[in-house]
C-alpha cells in the first residue's frame, strides 16, 4: 500500500521502518527539514535497537522518502498514519495542538482529493479525540465521514529499546472505528503479525494504552510496597513475586479483571487488613496498599446512589451472599447496600437460593444479626415471586438461574452489578453498574 505518516519521532520512525520493510510504500511527513533529510539520507531520525539497518535497508530499495509537503503525502497516499506527540500540559490533560494541526492540514489536503481516504492515529490519545480530528477534517475538506474518509485509532504499544522488536511481536493488534472496510484495511498492514488482530469501537481502542499503562504503573508500585514489606523483615522479595506470577489461573489471569460489584467475604477483606498492619507496625508507608479498601467501598457507595434512586419503588435483590455458590455473608457488599437502603426506609425483598436462615451458624451467623438481624422477614423462596412482587431487580451475584428468571422481564428495572448476560445489554430496562 501507499501510506503516509506524519510524525517522524519514535513511533513515526518505527512505523516507517517497519512497514517500508514489510513491503510498503511510505512516505514520511514532518515540519523538521532535519528529520526529513535524515530519512531521504537512508537514516533513522532516533537511537533504537535495529532501526537504522531497516532504514538504510528500506531506503535502498526505494520503498521510503519524507517530505514537508503535507498536501503531496495526502494525495499520493491511501492511508495517513498520525505519530504526533500527545505531550502532557502542566495541569495533566494532554496537548493535541499538534493532533488537530495536522487533522486540519489533512483536510486542507483531501478538499483537492477524490478518492477515499483513511486516517489512523496512532498516537496516544483520549477517547473522543477521533471525533474532534473527523470534525476539523469535515470542516476544513468539505467532505464526509465515511463517506470521503475514515477514521480509525491504532494505538501502538512499543516499549524504547525494544521497539522494533515489540513491532514485530505484539501481543495484540488493536484497530477501533466505525467504519468496517477502513477498520480491515488497515488491518491489513499487520496481517502477517503474530497476536491476536482485535477489531473494536473507537472510543475502546483510544482508552486502552491509558489503561495498560496504569496498570504497569500500579504492578511496579505494587511489587514495590511489597517488595518494602519484606525488606524490613527479611524477606527476599523476588522470591516472593517470583512465586506469585507462576499463578495464572487467579494471580495472573483474566479473573479478577471485570469490573463490577465490590469484593467481599471473609478471606480479601481479612488478608488486606493484615497486610496493612502490618505495614504500619513496621513504620512503612505503603499509600498503593493502604487505598484498595476506600476503592472498594467506593464501589459500595456508587451501588447504593444507583439504587437509591428508585428509593421509592419496591426494591428486589437477586443474591445478598458475597459471591454466587456460597452461604457466606461475611463482609458481602450486598449485605452493605441493604443494610444502608433499610435505613433510608426502603422496601426491600431478597432471594438467595444459598442462604437458609435455620442452619446459619458461627461467624457468619453473628454477622448478619449484627447488620441485618431481621433478614429472615425480608426472604423470599421463589425467585419469580420476587420479580413479580418488585418493580426494581437489583442483581448482585452470578447465579445462572437469574438469567432465566429475567430474561422475559421487560416491565421492571434490571440493575445489574456481576454482568448477568450478554443478551441483557442494550434493553431499555436496563442498567449495568459499569457498563
Amino acid at each position: 500500500m501507499n501510506i503516509s505518516i506524519f510524525g517522524l519521532g519514535y513511533v513515526g520512525c518505527v512505523s516507517l521502518g517497519c512497514l517500508a520493510k514489510n513491503g510498503h510504500n511510505i512516505t514520511g511527513v514532518d515540519i523538521s527539514k532535519t528529520k526529513v533529510d535524515q530519512v531521504n539520507s537512508g537514516k533513522a531520525t532516533i537511537i533504537e535497537k535495529d532501526i537504522d539497518s531497516i532504514m538504510d535497508e528500506v531506503h535502498k530499495a526505494g520503498r521510503v522518502r519524507a517530505t514537508m509537503d503535507t498536501a503531496e503525502a495526502v494525495k499520493n497516499t491511501d492511508i495517513s498514519i498520525i505519530a504526533v506527540g500527545t505531550p502532557s500540559t502542566e495541569n495533566g490533560h494532554l496537548d493535541l495542538q499538534y493532533i488537530f494541526n495536522v487533522a486540519e492540514q489533512i483536510g486542507e489536503a483531501l478538499a483537492d482529493k477524490d478518492s477515499f481516504h483513511i486516517i489512523a492515529v496512532r498516537s496516544t490519545i483520549m477517547p473522543g479525540t477521533c471525533d474532534r480530528m473527523s470534525d476539523i477534517v469535515e470542516k476544513t475538506s468539505g467532505k464526509k465521514r465515511n463517506a470521503d474518509f475514515a477514521i480509525v485509532d491504532n494505538p501502538e504499544f512499543l516499549r524504547e529499546g525494544s521497539a522494533v522488536k515489540d513491532y514485530y511481536n505484539p501481543s495484540i493488534t488493536l484497530i477501533g472505528s466505525d467504519n468496517k472496510e477502513a477498520a480491515e484495511k488497515v488491518s491489513q498492514l499487520y496481517k502477517d503479525l503474530p497476536g491476536e488482530l482485535i477489531i473494536t469501537d473507537l472510543k475502546v481502542a483510544e482508552i486502552m494504552k491509558y489503561v495498560n499503562n496504569t496498570f504497569h504503573a500500579l504492578k511496579i508500585s505494587f511489587a514495590n510496597e511489597i517488595g518494602n514489606i519484606c525488606s524490613e523483615i527479611g524477606i527476599d522479595s523476588h522470591k516472593v513475586m517470583d512465586i506469585f506470577t507462576k499463578d495464572t489461573q487467579l494471580n495472573i489471569s483474566p479473573y479478577y479483571f471485570k469490573p463490577g460489584f465490590a469484593y467481599g467475604g471473609s478471606c480479601l477483606p481479612k488478608d488486606l487488613k493484615g497486610l496493612q498492619t502490618m505495614s504500619h507496625d513496621l513504620y512503612i508507608d505503603t499509600p498503593l496498599i493502604n487505598s484498595i479498601n476506600r476503592t472498594n467501598d467506593i464501589q459500595v457507595e456508587r451501588a447504593v446512589k444507583l439504587i437509591y434512586k428508585y428509593w421509592n419503588k419496591k426494591l428486589g435483590f437477586l443474591g445478598i451472599s458475597f459471591k454466587a455458590g456460597t452461604d457466606d455473608l461475611r463482609n458481602s457488599p450486598a449485605v452493605t447496600v441493604i443494610e444502608t437502603l433499610l435505613g433510608k426506609a426502603c422496601d426491600i425483598s431478597i432471594y438467595d437460593r444459598n442462604i437458609n436462615m435455620s442452619i446459619l451458624t458461627g461467624t457468619n451467623k453473628e454477622y448478619i444479626d449484627s447488620k441485618i438481624p431481621h433478614l429472615s422477614t425480608l426472604l423470599i423462596d421463589d425467585p419469580a415471586e420476587l420479580v413479580e412482587k418488585c418493580d426494581v431487580i437489583i442483581v448482585t451475584t452470578g447465579e445462572k438461574e437469574f438469567i432465566d428468571v429475567l430474561d422475559k422481564v421487560d416491565d421492571k428495572i434490571i440493575i445489574d452489578f456481576v454482568r448477568l448476560d450478554q443478551r441483557f445489554i442494550g434493553r431499555e430496562n436496563y442498567i449495568g453498574i459499569n457498563w
